[in-house]
């Protein structure tokens, strides 16, 4: 469980050091706008990343990068590396980036000198466990595209599209990178290859009923059986088409009802902290739960534009510090990855190359930026310095 928060006195600063290490994958998006908001609010951030350059590593709101080798086999080389960068940066704080990453902190937690920002290991399973999560989220009263593991008696009984991924995500002494990601096909005989594959990989194979629409997120952070600082959000880009991850999105009112299934859903889990439930509607324009994360991702980066303070409460929620309340997001806000959205438009050409560019441009004029807001340079853009074992290296 988290620590319970001390009462936050909004006339009394918190005197406290607060010290930050982001693990995670080098090209990690959503990492580099959590290092930027937590920058932002007061915060000393760390990087830890393998060895090599990346997103990740350069960004600008993270005082150092330390070498942090990816969570495989036995975790020996992951746990190492996380405990050297808190010795050589004095942290309080772990937070991953990624769903390995994250998993991994938390599996791994007792080994880790320091407070770790992700609910229990159980939990985590619990979430990414996708057959799991939609019989869960179905008793909470939430809508789910039809799930069922990939066995051959569900394959043969199969009619129509079919969606296959993996039941699962990261699980200790996985050797290999993470699993599949999700593939749409028309029908079972022709997604029957992908799930012989998924399973000569060590995988367990899923089936998922697809669900088509615009999508949309709840994110917040939940704490006390409640989700607070709530932030709703309609996806209006998405890159790369059709089925990439949020580089345009703007909030709209909250929906109390399905706020209310999902904090249902939260406590039967046992989740605390910053959380994105993921929805696409589906008939009728229902919104159906599709995913369930805790950890920086490029929705949270956009939320924390629309709505900033979400990293900073869930920072300090784990190392029991004063929270601040936290209103919900005010309705139509537009919020923006200007660079990502710009690589759509070039993909995408809505009305041509000309015209999308320059609407992209438009968008991002009148956006909050999740990431950094190349329109608008800001005060954060400072040298990162890499620091190993052999030494400290300017960047």
């Amino acid at each position: 469980m988290a620590p319970a928060p001390a009462p936050l006195d909004p006339g009394a600063p918190d005197p406290a050091p607060r010290r930050a290490l982001i693990v995670g994958p080098a090209g990690d998006r959503g990492a580099q706008a959590g290092a930027r908001a937590l920058g932002q609010a007061g915060w000393t951030v760390g990087i830890g990343a393998p060895a090599g350059p990346g997103l990740l590593g350069a960004a600008r709101a993270a005082a150092v990068r330390h070498e942090v080798p990816c969570p495989r086999g036995d975790g020996s080389d992951f746990i190492d590396g996380v405990r050297r960068a808190l010795a050589e940066g004095s942290y309080d704080l772990v937070l991953g980036a990624g769903d390995d990453w994250t998993a991994a902190v938390s599996a791994y937690r007792r080994h880790i000198p320091a407070a770790v920002a992700h609910p229990a290991p159980e939990a985590l399973a619990a979430a990414l466990d996708e057959v799991g999560l939609a019989e869960r989220a179905s008793r909470a009263g939430l809508d789910v595209p039809r799930t069922l593991p990939g066995t051959d008696a569900s394959l043969a009984a199969w009619e129509g599209p079919v969606v296959v991924g993996c039941r699962t995500g990261w699980v200790p002494g996985r050797t290999r990178p993470g699993p599949f990601a999700p593939e749409l096909f028309p029908d079972a005989a022709s997604a029957a290859a992908r799930v012989h594959r998924i399973r000569a990989a060590g995988a367990e194979p899923v089936l998922r009923r697809p669900v088509h629409g615009r999508p949309g997120a709840l994110i917040g952070v939940h704490h006390d059986g409640r989700l607070h600082g709530r932030v709703q959000l309609v996806t209006a880009r998405l890159s790369p088409p059709p089925d990439g991850v949020p580089v345009r999105a703007r909030t709209v009112p909250v929906d109390d009802a399905l706020a209310a299934r999902a904090e249902a859903l939260l406590r039967g889990l046992g989740w605390w902290g910053l959380v994105e439930l993921q929805f696409v509607p589906g008939e009728q324009g229902r919104p159906h739960l599709v995913g369930l994360g805790g950890r920086f991702s490029g929705a949270v980066a956009l939320a924390e534009a629309a709505r900033p303070g979400l990293a900073d409460a869930w920072a300090r929620l784990a190392l029991g510090r004063p929270v601040p309340r936290l209103p919900d997001a005010r309705s139509g806000v537009r919020c923006a990855w200007l660079a990502g959205d710009l690589r759509r438009a070039v993909a995408e050409r809505r009305g041509g190359l000309a015209a999308d560019v320059a609407d992209t441009l438009r968008w991002g004029l009148v956006a909050r930026h999740g990431v950094e807001d190349p329109l608008r340079p800001g005060p954060d853009r400072r040298p990162v310095s890499r620091r190993s074992a052999g030494g400290d290296r300017s960047r």
